[in-house]
């Protein structure tokens, strides 16, 4: 109930009659869990609800018991037997109201019209709550910003892209710092298999003119589906006014467990 948005609290039977029945305040409906509904505890604990003049719902196996008979409302979940052996553990009585429990807490979040986006507030850590809050500046900003201008000879490439770690590098004009084009791993092995004078190439030969860019406040999970249509593996983030800020790379993703 918690994690679909209805606040709710576990009060042991036990502990409520010897103090922890202060956790029940005026506006509380005490949903009582109990197979039998006759145990001393159990039986104590329905009158001081009803004194207290909470509404009571019971969930029982059977209605003709006192936490039956106590409550406002009764929820049955009657069984055949306890899947144990000898038919005394707590094994379908329980999976029992486990299941009601579920059914309820699923009609309260229908009734709430509670969302896959609240969700997702009370349950930040998960994969879904990072799919709907994680945007790509949270992972760009933990990366190196590896750029060259395009007179850029060959050995300040590969040394730019080898200190970064990111496997590419951006390419910018040096007087505006607009982004003219990305040099990658991919395009130094094209260029490699060329028979070239290495010594006379520069970033402009290399670069891939047109590279696929992202926003730094577009979801995370936006930039995964540029990554897959276009089969690639990092992307140059931008900021609001189109300028260069980063790299977001696959593996950031898949460590977020956004993948």
């Amino acid at each position: 109930m918690n994690s679909t948005g209805t606040p709710s609290l576990f009060l042991h039977a036990a502990d409520a009659i010897h103090g922890d029945i202060g956790m029940v305040q005026e506006q509380d409906v005490v949903l009582c869990l109990s197979k039998s509904g006759e145990t001393a505890e159990i039986k104590v604990l329905a009158m001081l609800v009803r004194q207290l003049g909470n509404p009571l719902i019971a969930m029982v196996s059977k209605a003709d018991c006192t936490l039956g008979r106590l409550a406002d409302h009764v929820l049955l979940t009657p069984i055949i037997r306890e899947a144990d052996p000898n038919d005394l553990a707590p094994t379908a009585s329980t999976t029992a109201q486990m299941a009601l429990g579920d059914a309820m807490a699923s009609a309260l979040l229908t009734l709430k019209g509670f969302t896959h986006r609240d969700f997702a507030k009370y349950h930040p850590g998960g994969s879904l709550g990072k799919q709907l809050y994680l945007r790509v500046r949270d992972l760009a900003t933990h990366n190196a910003a590896p750029a060259v201008g395009p007179a850029a000879p060959l050995r300040d490439v590969l040394l730019e892209m080898s200190s970064k770690r990111l496997g590419a590098t951006a390419v910018l004009d040096p007087r505006n710092k607009e982004l003219l084009g990305i040099v990658t791993d991919g395009d130094l092995r094209r260029m490699l298999s060329k028979s070239r004078n290495l010594e006379e190439i520069t970033a402009t030969d290399i670069m891939t003119v047109g590279p696929k860019t992202i926003r730094e406040d577009a979801l995370a999970v936006k930039a995964l589906d540029v990554l897959r249509t276009h089969n690639i593996s990092q992307l140059i983030v931008m900021d609001e006014a189109d300028q260069y800020v980063g790299f977001l790379h696959l593996h950031d993703l898949i460590r977020e467990g956004i993948v």
